[in-house]
């Protein structure tokens, strides 16, 4: 029995991921953690039995206490409790699926408790890359992408050594707007932004995939993965999302990981490596598939893609000015406080206002994303 830790149980990547424990029966759940949903925390307390379960929220955590007392689970909250799931005692691997720069404390404390990662939270490599990397390395930890798209590309590059890399190829489905100009955004509701052709995910991240900016965190989130330059990393929409991703090496060769949009298979990958487990789900069936096709980006509509390979170039502080402007922009908008447009206009005022920390400490991070939010408040 594979025993584990999921941070952000309750979101779209949590709740896929205890599906496959529960389909599968080889893994043990030891530790749970959420940021306030507790009505589905609760159940998943109930059907799993973990030995402890934070909630951010330090009343949803007081509330949840109340509500399983009659429980053995242990109810832990705030970033201490977050903490204390990812280093429990026996826990072999993380699952980090929370979403925002809440997972980078909790994930660098549980690569010093020796635990491997199985990453689902971009914004700890964009951000903290540098500090991550070398972190993992000293404690002998590995960290096994979740994403549909670097999962891809691990598994790609099984097929190569490093040196061999030309290039990667992030492929990207084009989200609910490809082929739109920004004039026919002018007036995109969220409700239209959140219509992803393809995946079914949380509505940050669909959000995301709206603007392109997804391609771009994910773009600087392979430079440190894969330890290749943000210029050998080439995003090109593939819009059946049928290719996850490429890589392409000196010789010319180009491996593809190809598969049915379900990111059940990219988390069975990380639980299992390097063993392969039986799918749950459907497999890809060549004799009903009628095309691929491959689009480039277009850069003016989608220009956070563009920020993003400015942002990952410039380095340093610049990634987390990105990630932070971005992820409250994207909060507004769900809210309805902006437009659809502005998300990447409040990107891009925020890199432009910003002076770049070289080589930020872990507090220098947290610090910027601080001023970040505050020029974008600053706004209304």
């Amino acid at each position: 029995m594979k025993k584990i830790s999921i941070l952000g149980s309750t979101g779209s990547i949590g709740t896929q991921t205890l599906e496959i424990v529960r389909e599968n029966k080889d893994i043990e759940v030891l530790g749970l953690a959420c940021g306030s949903n507790i009505t589905l925390l609760e159940q998943q307390i109930r059907e799993f039995k973990p030995k402890m379960a934070a909630v951010y929220d330090e009343e949803k955590a007081e509330d949840l206490r109340s509500r399983v007392k009659d429980t053995r689970v242990k109810i832990v909250a705030g970033m201490d409790g977050m903490i204390s799931v990812s280093t429990l005692a026996n826990v072999e691997m993380v699952v980090t699926a929370v979403v925002g720069m809440v997972g980078i404390r909790p994930t660098i404390e549980a690569i010093k408790a020796r635990k491997d990662i199985a990453l689902a939270n971009k914004e700890t490599l964009v951000t903290a890359g540098h500090l991550i990397l070398p972190l993992a390395k000293k404690n002998k930890v590995s960290i096994l992408p979740v994403d549909s798209e670097h999962s891809a590309i691990f598994q790609c590059m099984q097929n190569g050594q490093h040196e061999e890399v030309d290039k990667i190829l992030l492929t990207a489905s084009g989200g609910p707007f490809r082929g739109m100009t920004q004039e026919q955004l002018l007036n995109a509701t969220v409700e239209e932004a959140l219509k992803h052709p393809n995946w079914s995910m949380g509505p940050k991240v669909t959000i995301d995939a709206a603007t392109m900016a997804n391609k771009g965190l994910e773009v600087m989130e392979a430079r440190w993965l894969f330890d290749v330059s943000v210029d050998q990393i080439q995003v090109v929409i593939q819009p059946q999302s049928i290719i996850h991703s490429m890589v392409q090496y000196v010789d010319g060769a180009v491996m593809a990981q190809m598969a049915v949009p379900d990111m059940k298979l990219p988390i069975s990958y990380a639980l299992y490596y390097p063993k392969r487990k039986y799918p749950m789900g459907q497999k890809l069936d060549f004799t009903t598939l009628k095309e691929l096709t491959f689009e480039t980006p277009d850069l003016n509509t989608f220009y956070a893609l563009s920020l993003a390979y400015e942002a990952g170039k410039e380095g340093g502080s610049m990634p987390t000015v990105y990630n932070a402007a971005n992820e409250l922009a994207v909060k507004q908008f769900l809210n309805g406080e902006i437009k659809f447009l502005e998300i990447t206009q409040i990107i891009e005022d925020c890199m432009r206002a910003h002076k770049k920390i070289s080589n930020p400490s872990l507090k220098q991070i947290f610090d910027t994303e601080a001023a970040t939010y505050e020029r974008i408040q600053s706004r209304r």
